[in-house]
């Protein structure tokens, strides 16, 4: 296959995805295997498997639109297989890659989802579950204009994400969600992938703060609007259950407006 790097002044350039198939009824993409760090614990975090996730499921929902179409993420399922982000700091240099495919007919909604793989081993799965709208006015009238790429001093993921370390109380975390035009998707709002990758981060912190030295299993998210940064934008994860092994963390990103344009649910195992 012939990989497409796309540009580094977009999101999936910014976390070096390339695309290896766009066929309708299989979408192949990869992303660098990387020792990525939750900026709130300094554990290794996986959460940038959300970009990738959505980027593939979202594609081939969007393959399937009529001609005056278009597509929005309304949910995002991610689950890991036990020991994931052993597997990825001990493969560092490789590509993980993601096979979607459309399930069942589309209907009001559309389905679809994918497998990650590293090194031919199966690390995690995913769905990404769309919705039909008319094309948006700043689609159909004009493609969306991204800016010339910050360069990346560390490589660090608070630094890909813009997201910063807010104080929250003992049981929460709180994850502050910089603007920046980078992130945007063609809409002009923050990529599904990154703010449900924010989602994750916040959540795995305030679990860890819970005292469950936590590995993610399975992230699910509601995408109930659109999630435009500002200066107050940020994500605010509490803990909602811990017991045994397990814990439980309720997330909402908050956009610049004050509303609610996000809602996730991490459940970790220590």
């Amino acid at each position: 296959m012939t990989a497409t790097l796309h540009e580094p002044n977009t999101p999936l350039g910014r976390f070096g995805i390339e695309t290896l198939s766009d066929a309708g009824h299989r979408y192949v993409a990869t992303l660098p295997a990387a020792r990525w760090t939750n900026p709130h614990t300094g554990r290794p975090s996986l959460a940038p498997l959300a970009v990738l996730v959505d980027y593939v499921g979202g594609m081939v929902n969007h393959h399937r639109r009529a001609p005056d179409e278009w597509t929005v993420s309304s949910e995002l399922a991610l689950e890991l297989v036990p020991g994931a982000a052993d597997l990825v700091a001990a493969a560092p240099g490789s590509k993980i890659v993601a096979s979607a495919r459309p399930v069942g007919p589309k209907g009001r909604t559309c389905l679809g989802t994918c497998e990650l793989t590293l090194e031919q081993q199966t690390i995690a799965v995913g769905s990404v579950r769309s919705v039909h709208i008319s094309i948006p006015a700043t689609v159909a009238t004009q493609s969306h204009s991204y800016p010339p790429a910050d360069p990346l001093r560390s490589g660090e993921l608070a630094e890909l994400m813009c997201v910063r370390v807010g104080d929250a109380g003992p049981d929460d975390a709180l994850l502050w969600q910089a603007p920046s035009p980078v992130l945007d998707n063609s809409m002009g709002v923050v990529h599904g992938g990154v703010a449900a990758a924010g989602c994750e981060l916040v959540a795995a912190a305030a679990l860890d703060g819970a005292g469950t030295e936590p590995e993610t299993a399975l992230l699910t998210v509601s995408y109930l609007r659109p999630f435009r940064s500002a200066a107050t934008s940020h994500y605010r994860a509490r803990v909602s259950g811990a017991g045994g092994r397990r814990g439980v963390a309720e997330v909402e990103a908050i956009g610049g407006d004050g509303r609610t344009a996000l809602q996730a649910r991490v459940t970790a195992y220590r």
